[in-house]
């Protein structure tokens, strides 16, 4: 009786390999260790923002509309619980999305109006922070490329047979990417301009 057990534990074992089972197990793992880096840099972004918003309302304290719209854009990315199991549920991927793509689009036009003051482009600690936040973005789009290639080799195993069999027996499911919008994000990050600063006027001689 014992033998017969292991036997059969034994052609289970070989059968799960040859399924797909193995495959499907690491691809999982490996979408977890890539959507996991993914929320890490989103956060590193997010963690960016107060300290640029205070430096640009130091030198563009009227512009409150596009201060408004940063702040606002942080505190919808935080109500949202950034989990690993969000890559198991489409609607709350999207949901959770669509605020990285608010948060881009605020972004991008705090540093817009940014352009519009020399001082401000021109304060060592606003320029520590955009260096800072074009590494972050460098880091977003590196970290969410390596997310889709993870889900895309995760789902083709999952929709091909027969590997499609042991994902239906064990409740695989193809999980959710990005969408064209946030691809192009990928490809067009929000623009950092690090030109040189303002060169200041010299002094002109008394007459």
């Amino acid at each position: 009786m014992r033998i017969r057990l292991y036997l059969l534990a034994l052609i289970a074992m070989l059968t799960l390999s040859g399924c797909g089972y193995n495959t499907l197990q690491s691809t999982d793992e490996q979408i977890n260790a890539s959507w996991a880096e993914v929320l890490n840099q989103y956060k590193r972004r997010a963690d960016l923002i107060p300290n640029l918003v205070n430096t640009v309302k130091a030198y563009a304290a009227h512009e409150q509309q596009v201060l408004l719209g940063v702040t606002n854009a942080r505190a919808k990315v935080g109500s949202i619980q950034a989990t690993p199991e969000l890559v198991n549920n489409p609607e709350a991927f999207e949901k959770f999305m669509a605020v990285q793509r608010e948060m881009s689009s605020a972004l991008a036009r705090l540093l817009v109006v940014a352009e519009n003051y020399p001082q401000l482009k021109a304060d060592q600690n606003f320029r520590d922070l955009q260096a800072q936040l074009e590494g972050t973005e460098n880091r977003v789009t590196v970290a969410r490329q390596r997310y889709i290639k993870a889900v895309q080799e995760y789902n083709v195993t999952v929709r091909s047979f027969p590997s499609n069999l042991t994902a239906m027996v064990f409740g695989f499911k193809t999980k959710p990417s990005f969408t064209v919008e946030d691809e192009k994000a990928i490809a067009e990050p929000p623009k950092v301009d690090f030109g040189a600063p303002p060169a200041v006027p010299a002094p002109v001689p008394a007459p």
